[in-house]
């Protein structure tokens, strides 16, 4: 249940349609990683992240859709190619360590360049958010000891993230974030979201037995960067003149708007866990 750009709605009607939302969408993922084969979650995450590139495309400000199929069809035939390069550690480390890189860029563009944005620019950012994003999380499920429960564990850490901010936001908010980009979000907010994100990151730690430090503190930068690709994502919904990046489902948007953090997040705790030897 994550903030819009805008101020929310009263809380009754706002919530009411969050949590319906939100119960239909946990208990489908839940199914489709504990009750289905891996392939069954290879398909669930291919078919998002294009969605995604297909709301991303609108970014573009293209109003013919050949032209946003076609990026779509790039988004779909860059995924498969970003598997098989990084079929080695050090090639897939070269990558996640780009993707951080990129992040890096996109918060300084969000906080020195807000309104600087191109239709190229635009296109550019979807790849290098939406490539890494799906490949992570794709690792984490099919490489990974216990992949079901690693890729359940990164998306509960951006939703309590997500849960927190709203909350914190709604009840402390009064510093903007960021109000050229997302005058609905505040630091009280943001600060809330990441310490309710340690609850996720220190109860992790203890079901996956791992020592808390390096990995709370490894949880805790990688919900630092889903606040930046939810800030990227609401810069560009300005730039294309757009509240949500869809309306797919009622009370939180589209599919963009429920999967910006999870394209910051995913690739920095990949990162971090195959740095600390956690993950092969």
């Amino acid at each position: 249940m994550k903030p819009s750009d805008e101020r929310p709605r009263p809380v009754s009607e706002s919530l009411r349609k969050r949590v319906a939302t939100a119960a239909v969408l946990i208990a489908l993922l839940l199914a489709v990683l504990f009750w289905l084969p891996p392939t069954g979650t290879v398909i669930l995450l291919t078919l998002i992240v294009l969605m995604g590139a297909w709301e991303w495309s609108a970014f573009l400000r293209l109003a013919d859709p050949l032209p946003r199929l076609a990026y779509v069809a790039l988004v779909g035939v860059l995924l498969p190619l970003a598997w098989v390069a990084t079929r080695t550690p050090p090639a897939l480390e070269g990558l996640l360590g780009a993707a951080l890189l990129w992040w890096l860029v996109a918060l300084a563009w969000v906080i020195l360049a807000p309104r600087r944005a191109r239709p190229w620019s635009a296109g550019l950012a979807g790849l290098l958010s939406l490539v890494p994003a799906w490949l992570a999380l794709m690792r984490l499920r099919l490489q990974a000891a216990h992949g079901a429960e690693w890729v359940l564990f990164a998306l509960a850490l951006v939703w309590m993230a997500d849960i927190g901010a709203y909350f914190c936001g709604r009840r402390f908010g009064r510093r903007h974030l960021a109000p050229l980009v997302s005058p609905g979000k505040t630091w009280e907010g943001a600060l809330g979201g990441v310490a309710a994100s340690g609850i996720v990151a220190i109860a992790g730690a203890v079901w996956f037995r791992l020592p808390p430090g390096p990995f709370v503190g490894l949880c805790l930068a990688a919900v630092a960067f889903s606040i930046v690709g939810d800030l990227t994502e609401s810069l560009l919904k300005r730039f294309a003149g757009m509240k949500d990046s869809g309306t797919l489902f009622p009370g939180h948007g589209g599919v963009m708007d429920r999967i910006d953090s999870v394209t910051g997040a995913a690739p920095v705790l990949l990162l971090g866990l195959t740095l600390l030897g956690v993950l092969p």
